[in-house]
């Protein structure tokens, strides 16, 4: 697939200047961070597309290259854009999300020791619709990978269990030259010896043989926010398991998953009630009540009440996920026909079979179920 223009990438002008570049790039990274969007292949492509397009416009020479040539200028140079790497990502640009994730680059770096970055945890969770109306602290209990209390996740034995990296001479990255047509590029990575840390482990931890963490059951703790569901996915950082030889913790990601309610039933923010009542208290009118989500509330009934009919309780829905506002609760009237009669009730209603008032006449303005619910949706 060809790839797009770097400034459509950004959302930018070609006039754009170094700081115009940076905040477009900040904005659609946010957009598309993995954090965000966990478990989206298109948002995780979309993200290191941004990267590659602001690797070449913030540096000088590329841009000046990318403008003349386009992409075939770039073509051997270093950051030219094959095999964008998340992980690369957070290290080269990882100031660019600080703001916003607290060390969210730094967090996906390798750890102190060199150690690599600890798996995303998954569990799903119940809720009810009183607790995501109200939102809800959860404490549940896990098995996962947790830090090694003997030597505090580091692996070793102790604090002089490690000598300095022979391939990176404990600085931690190494340089490599490549030749391109544009000619030779220096580029300097993380050492593949120590995985950055510019050191190796000499005497390993006898509690979790140099990993630095052992696996176990945790009680977390979990803020649900009012407004979730079905569906969607928080994610809680640095909660997952704990990295290898002190490498940054993964993710706790926690899929909400709701409990059918006894007599409610959802619709985006709305709930709906279906109340069944009988043809006397639908002709003389009753005031009935109904279940809601946190308790029972009262109706009134009118004389004449027709099936169909969509009586709403304003904000007794539920609240939007991160915003203001709250859905109403829907209760649907439907007139209960009796199945079967006694020879008294059938000597009643053939009575009143003939009376012209329960001959069937419905007004023009009368209007059906789906009309009744677009206009309450709309």
């Amino acid at each position: 697939m060809a790839k797009r223009d770097y400034y459509e990438v950004l959302g930018v002008g070609r006039d754009a200047d170094a700081a115009q570049i940076k905040k477009a790039y900040r904005k659609v990274a946010m957009k598309y961070h993995p954090d965000r969007n966990p478990d989206n292949k298109e948002a995780e492509d979309k993200f290191k597309e941004a990267a590659e397009a602001y690797n070449v416009l913030s540096n000088q020479e590329k841009k000046a290259r990318y403008d003349r040539y386009g992409h075939d200028g770039l073509r051997g140079a270093a950051g030219g854009g094959a095999n964008v790497n998340v992980e690369d990502i957070f290290e080269q640009f990882g100031d660019i999300f600080g703001d916003f994730f607290g060390n969210a680059g730094g967090r996906r770096r390798r750890g102190a020791s060199g150690g690599r970055r600890g798996g995303n945890l998954r569990v799903r969770v119940k809720l009810t619709l009183a607790e995501i109306d109200a939102g809800v602290q959860k404490r549940i209990k896990v098995r996962k990978h947790n830090s090694c209390q003997t030597c505090g996740g580091s692996g070793a034995k102790n604090n002089s269990s490690f000598n300095n990296c022979t391939t990176c001479g404990g600085y931690g990255r190494v340089r490599q030259v490549q030749s391109t047509f544009l000619g030779r590029m220096q580029t300097e990575v993380t050492c593949p010896s120590c995985n950055g840390a510019g050191k190796t482990i000499v005497d390993k931890c006898t509690s979790c043989s140099g990993e630095g963490r052992s696996y176990g059951e945790e009680t977390l703790t979990i803020d649900i926010p009012a407004g979730v569901h079905e569906g969607v996915q928080l994610s809680m950082s640095g909660r997952g398991n704990a990295g290898e030889r002190g490498g940054s913790p993964g993710d706790l990601i926690i899929a909400i998953e709701e409990l059918p309610h006894e007599h409610l039933r959802r619709d985006g923010n709305n709930v709906i009630y279906t109340l069944f009542v009988n043809f006397v208290d639908a002709a003389l009118g009753i005031q009935a009540e109904v279940p809601t989500i946190n308790g029972k509330a009262k109706i009134r009934i009118p004389p004449g009440t027709q099936s169909g009919k969509i009586f709403r309780l304003k904000n007794k829905g539920l609240p939007a996920l991160n915003s203001y506002g709250k859905g109403d609760q829907l209760i649907e009237v439907h007139v209960w026909t009796p199945k079967q009669l006694s020879n008294d009730e059938r000597r009643l209603l053939e009575k009143l079979r003939s009376s012209p008032n329960f001959h069937p006449n419905p007004s023009k303005s009368e209007k059906g179920f789906f009309e009744k619910m677009k206009d309450y949706f709309s």
